[in-house]
């Protein structure tokens, strides 16, 4: 541990000085008497790392010194293709890993460089998780984590629907959606993908599988999400829409479901309204997606939501009779 701090010391005053020894000890995390103990250390050990003093001072290497330690490790390489994700890595366990290899590359980079980092931090910021979701990462991640970049197979129980399953699987992938982590895993020859929060316990098996080098992930991730997108659109209803109502249908209904109504769309009639077929996922979900649009909408069919829709406007006449008046 102490070695590994060492190296940690010696990058961070190779990325640029002076630095205080309060700062240095914030950075790695230990105490400012440790940090006076690592340098002490490091002169012993050959570094030319020195102290300046006054108000901008601190410890510094003598001008020109480079070290050889800032070569990347695999963990470290691999973290390092999530460094635009710090708050997933971390989440998987590789925060560590991260933190390491962004520091051996600003070791590495010139000077007029090494605030090339900073820069971007300052300016962009990727919040994958959605809005009021928990952020606390599923107990399990970290665990699948390992296992998908060791190939290691896996013993996992599921809560299926159906209640618990146990099947022994291949971890090829971990997909962040929305804020929720999905595993996609081979059982057989076949991909399937399983919700990580809904995974109880999981337990190598000490056996290794032969990944296939030819499988993508994203390729895979994106093809699932549309047949599942599109599988959930069992149901047509006909409605017709006012110019607002198609303006506002996008923030109404999913994507496909909106983009799937506009080519549908007929010629604006007379008043300017357009009739148009829409999938939805059930007639209760079109009755609350298009209640939302209020006027600017009208059910055509089926008659169980004309029915619905015409259910919910007579109970608001109700409720604002008095008002209208």
């Amino acid at each position: 541990m102490r070695v590994s701090r060492l190296i940690s010391l010696v990058l961070l005053l190779q990325a640029g000085g002076p630095r205080t020894a309060a700062e240095l000890a914030a950075e790695l995390e230990v105490s400012e008497r440790t940090i006076y103990r690592d340098v002490l250390a490091l002169s012993a050990a050959g570094v030319p790392v020195y102290a300046e003093q006054g108000r901008a001072g601190g410890y510094r290497l003598l001008d020109g010194y480079r070290t050889r330690l800032n070569g990347l490790s695999r963990a470290e390489a691999e973290a390092l293709f999530l460094s635009g994700l710090p708050g997933p890595a971390r989440d998987m366990g590789l925060g560590e890993a991260l933190a390491a290899a962004e520091l051996k590359v600003a070791a590495a980079l010139p000077g007029t460089l090494r605030q090339a980092s900073a820069s971007a931090r300052q300016r962009f910021h990727l919040d994958a998780p959605g809005w009021f979701r928990d952020a606390e990462p599923p107990p399990l991640l970290a665990a699948l984590a390992r296992a998908v970049w060791e190939d290691r197979e896996l013993t996992v129980t599921y809560a299926a629907k159906s209640g618990a399953v146990t099947r022994t699987v291949e971890p090829l992938g971990l997909v962040l959606k929305n804020g929720i982590w999905y595993l996609v895993a081979r059982v057989g020859p076949t991909p399937r993908t399983y919700r990580v929060d809904r995974v109880r316990s999981a337990s190598q098996t000490g056996a290794r599988f032969a990944r296939d080098e030819s499988f993508d992930l994203a390729s895979f991730w994106s093809e699932q999400a549309a047949g599942f997108e599109r599988a959930l659109l069992s149901e047509t209803v006909t409605v017709r829409l006012s110019e607002s109502g198609r303006r506002h249908l996008r923030h109404a209904v999913e994507p496909l479901a909106y983009r799937a109504a506009l080519e549908s769309a007929s010629p604006p009639d007379a008043d300017g309204w357009v009739t148009v077929t829409l999938p939805s996922e059930s007639v209760p979900v079109a009755h609350s997606q298009l209640l939302s649009l209020g006027p600017e909408a009208e059910v055509l069919s089926p008659p169980e939501l004309r029915a619905l829709m015409a259910g919910s406007a007579a109970r608001l006449a109700a409720l604002y009779g008095d008002a209208a008046g």
